[in-house]
């Protein structure tokens, strides 16, 4: 692959992941998300905002863990990807999830733009995966529950 399309293919993604061409970023879905309304969970829906938001630095951290190395651990579907609802979540918690989500993202994105890896290589240690596909597995999961947590926010009537 010559370098033009390498970074041609490299930037689609980061922007896919970053800002989601079709459909609102992550930031702005939780962006000025008022506190009491991190934890509630809707009346037939099965989890809160701040679920999603963990379910969602969860699953990015081992995607990443798994892009990084051969040494990867897996965690346990679904237990380890789901977190307990809490009563409350406070502004440092809340803070760190959104600012650990966005370091990952960063260091996935440096993965991304490594020249040394080949973006279709198949990992040595998985089941057919690359680097490719786990760029794309992001954003298509991230996407999904992004749109979750807007869905939660209009029901909430925190959304405008």
């Amino acid at each position: 692959m010559n370098t033009d399309n390498r970074e041609t293919i490299v930037a689609e993604l980061v922007e896919l992941i970053n800002i989601g061409n079709a459909h609102v970023s992550f930031e702005k879905a939780v962006a000025s998300l008022p506190e009491d309304l991190r934890t509630v969970v809707p009346e037939g829906l099965p989890y809160s905002i701040w679920q999603l938001v963990e379910h969602m630095r969860i699953t990015q951290k081992d995607i990443l863990t798994f892009s990084l190395s051969a040494d990867y651990e897996e965690i346990n579907w679904p237990d380890d990807y789901w977190t307990p609802n809490k009563d409350k979540v406070e502004d440092e918690e809340w803070e760190n999830s959104l600012k650990s989500i966005k370091v990952d993202r960063e260091s996935f994105f440096a993965l991304l733009r490594d020249d040394k890896r080949d973006l279709f290589e198949v990992f040595e240690w998985g089941t057919g995966q690359s680097l490719f596909r786990e760029a794309v597995l992001i954003a298509d999961h991230n996407s999904y529950h992004t749109a979750e947590i807007v869905v939660i926010r209009r029901i909430l009537k925190s959304w405008k």
